[in-house]
């Protein structure tokens, strides 16, 4: 795993092969980069990483300059390891958050820019997110949400979808919080 862009371009992840998360392929990662880069200024974002695993999403931000990202992530090993390469990357404004993204969600008080979420593809609940998230007050106005998830779902016809985005088996689904 690698960083696709921007001043740590070219760094290696090498999370523990023990590891259950399933990261972003570099290829999608790159077209849905490439994709918010042509709507949005990353100087100045405030992100939100749900669903953090190895947290690459995260490091993608960080590098094309974001003003912050928390990334929330539940399982202990994961987000140890998203600690540490904060640390070794140097990226001073990644918050790391260990709990449930769902908690995350409903108790949170800050408003984010863009939110992406990668949650595992066979969870439970995955069809509620875009309303959790665009129901609750953590997304600014004409601020995006970004779900990663398996074909087996299609979100076009929710409120505030906006477009979807195939990469193999990678499925991204993208809403806009428009205030009608």
């Amino acid at each position: 795993m690698r960083i696709v862009s921007g001043r740590l371009k070219g760094r290696h992840i090498n999370p523990p092969k023990s590891f259950r998360a399933r990261p972003t392929t570099d290829f999608a990662k790159e077209s849905i980069f490439n994709i918010i880069s042509n709507n949005f200024d990353f100087e100045g974002l405030k992100v939100l990483d749900l669903f953090a695993g190895t947290g690459s999403i995260s490091y993608e931000f960080m590098s094309r300059g974001v003003e912050f990202t928390d990334s929330v992530e539940k399982d202990f090993h994961h987000w140890r390891f998203i600690q540490d390469t904060k640390q070794k990357l140097g990226l001073d404004n990644l918050n790391p958050i260990k709990g449930d993204a769902y908690k995350f969600i409903a108790t949170c008080s800050k408003i984010y820019d863009l939110i992406f979420a990668d949650p595992p593809y066979s969870m439970e609940g995955i069809e509620k997110l875009p309303e959790l998230i665009l129901n609750s007050q953590i997304l600014s106005e004409n601020g995006w949400f970004i779900l990663e998830h398996s074909n087996k779902y299609d979100f076009s016809d929710y409120q505030h979808f906006k477009e979807k985005r195939i990469y193999g088996s990678v499925n991204f689904s993208i809403f806009e919080k428009k205030i009608r």
